[in-house]
Formats: structure tokens, C-alpha cells, sequence
């Protein structure tokens, strides 16, 4: 540790003040005075884990805020100290304002309780650092984000010279609660951190029971196993169970602020024997040790497990097998089929395999697996919902369609987490993707449909080595898809691939009576006021919809890059000093003296129609200042209004080729509110679209950037005037929703094929959310020269909003209907 280092100036000199030294170490938080830093600190990592009852301790008058607490890594320059944010303060992460990479001036820090402290805090310095002391943040202030910060292994603040550590490194625990690992910060689904073990235990072990391995045969079947439960009360099985794991679940976490448990998991698999099939449940740290070990198709032993009624079954005799690390201590061995005598050899897991043809006739609620060519990767988005218990919780997912060959119709899938994020992170363009167990959801009218997740739900992709070693290869519908993709041609493929942007499923009815039985819970129609509370209240990447009633004010035509170069309507009238259109954040109320202008500039009314594909939301966040030198970020390159970075066409030519190879790899020798209104030519400023919302032209050169851009926590504006986007027009609308409140919302008509013909006027667009399929669609002058239709007209809105981190939130209008 560096003597001048801002932590030693700072923090040292405050305890070595002896009126500010604490007598005990339990009231050291409250006896202690705030040190406020007054020099930039750079965040490192933040991490997320959840209350439990001792953590009231170190918080005793933030009971009432969120169950999650964070702790962050900082960095001076120097070295690394971690310390705790306090519950005030977090919604600067849920709003994705204080992350991996902040750069934050002006920082509080209290002496708090540390219920676990880091191994790397014993000190052997003759300064009076006490190693018991730990640091919470309770104020500070967000100046900008540090780029590509990479500080290698560091020293710990207070550490003992030498004991260098990497951030992330394993041996890290939680300061305020007594859990054993971190959580993700966006679900509680997807293992997080390096305590999660990756191979099975050592060779050392393995070996240890290969003589017996070699002539391995179950003393008990699972058949046996139902039996005595039935006859008597179960309890604990010494004997050998050998069966396959035929299903495996997504992570559950269970984690309660009134729960003192350290880790919380617990994860289900399927297994079965020639006799029957039964669940095994992996409880708290054993999940650690074997969940992303096992894979469905993995033959396991087990020994001294618990036999119990199974959770919530419907007969006496259905059980599930308690797999512990203590009470008792389960023995679980991964073995080869090699190792299993043939007659008790489990049998393999089957497949529902069904095309894209067939699922136009499943009913609703159908389990089946699906293979497909991903033609399109939605960027990552949550939902909000609540558990068995009330208590709230985010579902992270992205949407993606696949094409199969059997039909012209895509299989869309909406993919929650399925505790792959590896895997998930790289379901690309131009991968071949496998998932299992999707159940259909059609709705309510039967006209559409989709795939999502089931508990079960598993996710196999090009580049892991999942086709080659999965028994579904030698499947004729895998035969099928792989036949229909060598006759593929990269180019052609190529072409339709897309990645991110916004994106809407299924799409909403086109009339308000039929909008309105379609949905299953019946919207409510919100007032200015409760808009916006409830915009105000979402969390980072979260999507919500909205219905309310409003009147437009302005309608505007834009290119992205040309925002100084509009068209626009309006209906108040022209005044000597044009106004510029105020950017779409929520909440944004216009005083008299900022109405709306309209504009006409010569150079957009050449827009093509050919640029007018699809919808795309705007809004964008403004970006920051670094200032302090010593952590300077380069400041960012300005965006080109044409990004035109299209892949040479022989750098794409085995693309398609290569992912159907991988299925071979390993395998056997087996087959494969006024009345005037004006348009003038004044240039309004309008915000910049957010780059989040524009769907991206897949270019496998730069599928990297494009896997980390549509991720969550991406900053996609650092990046994105490398990519191509596939269109780059877009409307802004002003409404006037009831009660007061001013909204600029994206409108984004989409020109793929309408299912109804209509007269392309406004009040048919805003219904519909389509130009009409018969015939070229209106120019953008030519609507804009017609907005005069929406005047003195009271509409429906149907919103869609979703929260782009900082103050952006993206706004698009999917639907208006005329109220009569």
C-alpha cells in the first residue's frame, strides 16, 4: 500500500484521531464520525446478496428498504478497498447509475459492523488501521463512467505488503450478512461468482473408488425406494441408488431476510432406473459442489440420502430424494456408462422434437424441444413479479426466433434465465440452438403463439460442445434441420439476421374492444399522475406496459444522426423563436413558453421507405464527464449517421457449415387541445434515439461486441458507431395524457405484411401499429403533411416502457385507438 494513497489520507487520518477510535467493536458504526473523500474513486465491481436477520445490525434504521444490499470494490489509484452501500442508496444500482466502472467524488464513509470480514484485512502496518474496521457509503455522487479499466492484481487497503488479489478472487464474502455467496445482480437465477465449482471433485477421489467403479451395481432401485416409503415413514437410505439425470431445473433461491442460511439453493433433477423415475433435490451448499457439474444424460451414484413425501404431490407414495451436505452428508459420484454393469444400465433421456410447421397445430400449453437457425437475439430485458411469499423479484429474458426450414413461419421463443448464462450470453445470430422442455402459449384468440420456459428448461448452442455430446443428434428431426441448413446460403441467411433493438410479442390486436378481451388481466387505464409514479418506480432493463388516454400535440419524423433535420406538426402555432421538442424522458411537462415547433427540412423528405421496417423506441442518456486525470476516459467518438459496416461475403462462407460440424464432433459411427396547427421549416433538438432500441445488422466479425452490447449492463453508446443498424427512421409523438403530464413517445410503424388492408390514414396506423401490406406505405412528408387528422382527438394509448439505465427511459407507442 502506496503511503499517499487517497484510502491511507483519508481513512487512516480519521481513525488515528483518538475521540473517533471505538471502544467496542459493535458500536464502532454508530460511534464513529462520517470522513467524507473529496477525490474520485473508481468502482471495480459491485455485488449483490440479500438480508438476513443479523444484517439489521449493521443497518438498525434501514429495515424498511429493499431486501438486497451491495457491497462495492474501490479503487484510489493505488489499491482496492471494499466497502458497503448503504440501503439508501440503492437505487443507484437498480438504476444502473452506480456500476462496474463509475467514477464517484464527494464519498461519505462510516465505520460499520462487519458480520464477515475479507481474508485479506489481517495487517501487520504500524499504521493504526484496526483489521476489524469496515467502511459503508452513505453519500456520494456519480461524475462518470472510467472505460476499459483493467487494474490487474492489487494490493488490499490495510492488507500486509505482498498479499496481492485480483477482484472477484474466491475467499470474498458478503460484509453485512451471513450468506456464503453473492447473486447476480439482475435475477436470482444464473450461479454468480467463483464459489460455484465447474469440474467434479478431484481425480484424486474418483480414482480412490475405481476398483469398486469397475464392477458397480445398485443394492436399491428406485422402486424400492417408493415401497418402504409407503410402508414406513422413510428417512435416511445407506445404500447405492445408480440412476440418469433426465431433467435438470433452473437454480431456485430461497433467501428471506428472516433466514439465517448462507446459501439458500436448491436446484431439482429428474432421474430414473429401469424401475421408475424420481426427483432429486440438491439443497444449499451441495449446489455449489454438483449443479453445474451435471448435466441431463450424466449417470450418478448416491448414497445416504433422505427419502421425503414429495413436495406437493398427489399420492401417497410419490417421493423425492434429499440430497444434504450435512444431516446427512450425501455421497454423489458422476460415473461412466463404462463403469455400470449392463443390466443396470439407466436408460437415456427421449425428446419431443417439434418443427416449426407442426406447432401451429400444438394446443396451448404443449411441453416440446425445439432446434433451430437463431435469426434474431433480443437484447435482455425483466419483468417483475412476486413469489409464493409477496415478496417481489426480477425474471430476467430475451426473445429470439429461430428458423427450422419446415415453414416460412419463425418459432419464437421467449427465453427466461435457465441458470446457463454463459450459454445465454452467446445465443447469436447464426448459431444452431437446441432447447428443451418449452411449453406454447397461444393467445387467447389462437391466432399467436410462442415458446417459453418450463422449470426444465435447457439451452444447447454452438460453441460449447453441447451438440456433439447430447444423444438428440442422432434424432431424425436433428437429421431433418441439418440437411435444410447445408443447403443454406451465408449470405442470404446473413442478411435477415438481426440482434437487439426493441422488440414486441405478441403483437396486440388492432381494435380497442379486441384489445381489450385479449388481455388476461384487464388493464388499467392510468391517470397523468400515477403514469408517472409507476415510470418513475422501474429498475434497470425493466419492461412494462401502460394504458392511459391522451391527445397528441406534435408529431415528428427523424433519422437517426439527423435529428437537427426534421419534419414536424404541430398544433400550436409558430412563434419568431423556435422552441426545441424536449427530449422523451418521462415526466417531461412543458411550461407555457416550450410548446412545441414544427419543422420541415428539404434533405428528410428523401427518407426511403425501404429504411421503415420495423418499430424502434428514442431516448438516451446523456453521457458523462470524467475529470479527475488520473483516471481520465477517453472522451467518445461521435456518432455517424450511416453506420455501413456490412461482412465481406467470403468471410461468412463456412459460417453455417461450421455449426452443423459441431453436431459430428465426438460422435460414433452411428448417422448423425387547440385548433390551429402549423408546419413550418424551423430545426427543432431533438434527443438522439437510444441506441438500446435500433436492431443490429449480425455481423459475425464483430459478434463479440454485439454479445456484450445486448446484455445486461451494456453501454452500448461506447460501441455502437461500429455497427449497422437495419433501419434508422423513426416518429416521435407528443401526447398530452389526461391530468397533465407531457410524454415524447416513439412510434414505430412496422412495414412487415398487416393482417387486415387499411387506408394508411393516421387513425388506421395507430391502430393497426402498421402501414398497410397492399401497396407502397405513405411518405414520411406525406403523414406528416396529415397529422392534422390527430387534432381535438382523444386516443388510447398502449405504452411500452422500459428503463435504459440513468435517467433514459425508452417510450414506444405500440397502439392507439380513437375513442369515440
Amino acid at each position: 500500500m502506496a503511503a499517499g494513497c487517497v484510502f491511507h489520507r483519508t481513512l487512516v487520518r480519521s481513525q488515528s484521531r483518538p475521540e473517533s477510535r471505538p471502544e467496542s467493536r459493535p458500536d464502532s458504526g454508530q460511534n464513529q464520525s462520517p470522513v467524507v473523500c473529496r477525490e474520485q474513486l473508481v468502482v471495480l465491481d459491485v455485488e449483490r446478496y440479500t438480508r438476513d436477520q443479523s444484517s439489521t445490525l449493521c443497518f438498525p434504521q434501514n429495515i424498511f428498504h429493499s431486501p438486497d444490499l451491495y457491497d462495492l470494490t474501490l479503487f484510489d489509484g493505488d489499491c482496492l478497498l471494499r466497502v458497503s452501500l448503504d440501503p439508501s442508496l440503492n437505487r443507484l444500482v437498480e438504476k444502473h447509475i452506480l456500476c462496474h466502472g463509475s467514477v464517484i467524488k464527494s464519498t461519505t464513509f462510516r465505520t460499520s459492523l462487519a458480520l464477515q470480514l475479507p481474508e485479506c484485512s489481517t495487517t501487520q502496518d504500524t499504521e493504526p488501521v484496526p483489521h476489524t474496521d469496515s467502511f459503508s457509503l452513505v453519500s456520494l455522487e456519480v461524475s462518470g463512467l472510467h472505460q476499459d479499466l483493467d487494474p490487474g492484481p492489487l494490493s488490499w487497503f490495510g492488507s500486509s505488503p505482498g498479499s496481492d488479489s485480483h477482484v472477484g478472487d474466491a475467499g470474498v464474502l458478503p460484509l453485512r450478512a451471513k450468506r456464503s455467496v453473492f447473486l447476480s445482480l439482475w435475477n436470482n437465477t444464473d450461479p454468480h461468482g467463483n464459489n460455484w465449482r465447474r469440474t467434479t471433485p478431484t481425480e484424486q477421489e474418483e480414482e480412490s473408488d475405481e476398483e469398486e467403479q469397475e464392477s458397480l451395481a445398485p443394492s436399491v432401485s428406485v422402486e424400492d425406494l417408493k415401497l418402504r416409503f409407503s410402508s414406513f415413514s422413510g428417512g435416511t437410505s445407506q445404500k447405492l441408488l445408480i440412476v440418469r439425470i433426465l431433467q435438470k431445473s433452473a437454480l431456485m433461491y430461497y433467501g428471506r431476510t428472516e433466514q439465517n442460511c448462507a446459501c439458500p439453493f436448491k436446484a431439482i433433477l429428474e432421474v430414473c432406473d429401469g424401475s421408475g423415475s424420481v426427483c432429486v433435490v440438491l439443497w444449499n451448499s451441495v449446489c455449489l459442489d454438483w449443479y453445474l457439474c451435471l448435466t441431463p444424460g450424466d449417470i450418478i451414484s448416491l448414497r445416504r440420502f433422505r427419502v421425503k413425501p414429495l413436495y406437493q404431490g398427489q399420492r401417497q407414495d410419490e417421493i423425492e430424494i434429499s440430497v444434504n451436505s450435512r444431516n446427512p452428508a450425501s455421497q454423489i459420484r458422476k460415473l461412466s456408462e463404462s463403469f455400470v454393469s449392463p443390466e443396470h444400465l439407466p436408460p437415456e433421456p427421449t425428446y419431443s422434437f417439434c418443427s416449426s410447421a407442426e406447432l401451429r397445430h400444438k394446443p396451448h400449453g404443449e411441453i416440446c424441444d425445439v432446434i433451430g437457425l437463431v435469426m434474431f437475439s433480443g437484447r435482455s430485458e425483466r419483468i417483475r413479479s412476486k413469489d409464493s411469499q409477496g415478496a417481489e423479484l426480477f425474471s430476467e429474458y430475451r426473445w429470439l426466433q429461430l428458423e427450422d426450414g419446415s415453414c416460412n413461419l419463425p418459432i419464437t421463443v421467449k427465453l427466461f434465465a435457465t441458470s446457463q448464462p454463459e450459454v445465454h450470453r452467446q445465443l447469436l445470430p447464426m448459431s444452431v440452438v437446441v432447447c428443451t422442455r418449452l411449453k406454447l402459449v397461444r393467445t387467447l384468440d389462437q391466432t399467436q403463439f410462442y415458446l417459453t420456459n418450463t422449470n426444465y428448461t435447457q439451452v444447447y448452442c454452438t460453441g460449447f460442445g453441447h451438440h456433439s455430446q447430447m444423444p438428440y443428434r442422432r434424432l431424425n428431426p436433428v437429421k431433418c434441420f441439418l440437411k435444410w441448413l447445408r443447403t443454406q446460403d451465408d449470405g442470404q441467411v446473413l442478411s435477415r439476421a438481426l440482434i437487439g433493438g426493441f422488440f414486441v410479442f405478441p403483437h396486440p390486436p388492432i381494435t380497442m374492444e379486441a384489445f381489450m378481451k385479449s388481455r388476461r388481466v384487464a388493464p388499467s387505464v392510468l391517470q397523468g399522475a400515477e403514469l408517472r409514479r409507476e415510470l418513475d418506480r422501474l429498475c434497470y432493463r425493466e419492461r412494462r406496459s401502460f394504458c392511459f388516454q391522451a391527445t397528441v400535440s406534435a408529431v415528428t419524423h427523424c433519422r437517426r444522426g439527423q435529428e437537427d433535420q426534421c419534419l414536424s406538426w404541430s398544433l400550436t402555432p409558430p412563434t419568431p423563436l423556435a422552441t426545441p421538442l424536449s427530449s422523451p424522458l418521462i415526466g417531461s411537462t412543458p411550461r407555457p413558453d416550450q410548446s412545441p415547433r414544427s419543422v420541415r427540412s428539404p434533405s428528410s423528405c428523401s427518407s426511403s421507405p425501404a429504411n421503415q421496417l420495423r418499430p424502434r423506441p428514442l431516448d438516451h442518456t446523456p453521457s458523462r464527464s470524467v475529470k479527475r486525470k488520473l483516471f481520465q476516459a477517453p472522451s467518445p467518438n461521435k456518432r455517424s449517421p450511416f453506420a455501413a459496416l456490412r461482412p465481406e461475403p467470403n468471410h461468412n462462407s463456412v459460417v453455417l457449415f461450421e455449426a452443423s460440424l459441431e453436431f459430428l464432433q465426438e460422435s460414433d459411427d452411428r448417422e448423425e387541445d387547440s385548433t390551429s396547427s402549423s408546419y413550418i421549416t424551423t430545426c427543432p433538438t431533438l434527443s438522439p434515439i437510444a441506441m438500446e432500441t435500433l436492431p443490429v445488422r449480425f455481423d459475425p466479425a464483430q459478434k463479440d461486441e454485439l454479445a456484450v452490447a445486448v446484455t445486461m449492463g451494456a453501454n452500448m453508446a461506447n460501441t455502437v458507431h461500429n455497427f449497422q443498424f437495419a433501419f434508422e427512421d423513426y416518429y416521435s409523438l407528443r401526447l398530452q395524457v389526461l391530468s397533465g403530464l407531457s410524454l415524447d413517445v416513439l412510434f414505430l410503424p412496422d412495414s412487415s405484411p398487416a393482417p387486415l388492408r387499411h387506408s394508411n390514414s393516421w387513425a388506421a396506423i395507430l391502430s393497426h401499429g402498421a402501414f398497410s401490406p397492399h401497396g407502397p406505405p405513405p411518405s414520411p412528408a406525406d403523414l406528416i403533411a396529415t397529422a392534422a387528422q390527430l387534432s381535438n382527438q382523444r386516443l388510447l394509448c398502449v405504452l411500452e416502457a422500459c428503463h435504459l439505465g440513468g435517467a433514459a427511459v425508452e417510450l414506444v407507442l405500440i397502439r392507439a385507438f380513437i375513442l369515440n
